[in-house]
């Protein structure tokens, strides 16, 4: 498994936000913010999970490129 993907990151920094934001809200009573971060923390979740895509499909085709290399030297 190779390093995480920029966006798999920046997923995790926002969804982290956005559960501080939820708890902000709910200690204020503050609706609208905790509306606000469940959404920030969805939004987290959807680029971390887009980014972990972008991230396996690099690794299928470096392993796909690996095996071309491999096959084109026995030949």
């Amino acid at each position: 498994m190779s390093a995480p993907d920029r966006d798999e990151l920046k997923g995790k920094a926002k969804e982290a936000a956005g559960k501080a934001k939820q708890k902000a809200g709910d200690w204020t009573d503050d609706e609208e913010l905790e509306a606000e971060g469940k959404l920030e923390e969805a939004e987290g979740e959807v680029q971390q999970k887009a980014g972990e895509l972008k991230r396996q499909a690099g690794e299928k085709v470096e392993d796909a490129r690996e095996k071309i290399r491999q096959n084109s030297r026995r030949y």
